[in-house]
């Protein structure tokens, strides 16, 4: 076993056994307590679900069950749960300091070029930093 995987302890296990859906329907369900483990890995480590290390079992099943028990709101109540047993304190609190985003993410988006149009092609001659030069005549007497 790799020191950097996150394993469940047999405390945290059989808080958390109990609550687990049973009898469901499907195939031969694997170990639950490596995939939750392998599950907990992925969210604490924030890495992709495809690069969730072997060792917690078949990456689409850890995939799977996380979305599956998302969508019937297992994640909640065994949360709930294990917040009015006073297992996990006082408090509660979520902390996305640390989100991966995609770069398209801030709103950036594709440079578009702009075809720049000129009213005529006397504009287009005309130096734009240079005033137009003066005759001597237009100038004033000087006394």
């Amino acid at each position: 076993m790799n020191s950097n995987h996150f394993w469940l302890n047999d405390a945290a296990w059989s808080l958390i056994e109990p609550m687990l859906p049973k009898n469901q329907p499907g195939a031969r369900r694997v170990d639950d307590r490596r995939v939750l483990s392998g599950i907990f890995h992925v969210l604490r480590s924030g890495c992709r679900w495809r690069d969730c290390p072997s060792e917690y079992g078949p990456r689409t099943t850890i995939y799977n069950r996380f979305n599956r028990w998302s969508r019937r709101k297992i994640w909640q109540e065994m949360l709930g749960a294990l917040t009015a047993a006073g297992h996990l304190g006082g408090t509660v609190a979520v902390d996305s300091t640390y989100v991966k985003a995609h770069r398209s993410a801030a709103g950036a988006q594709k440079k578009r070029r702009r075809i720049r149009r000129l009213a005529s092609h006397e504009v287009a001659d005309q130096p734009k930093s240079i005033s137009p030069p003066t005759s001597w005549d237009d100038r004033s007497p000087s006394t």
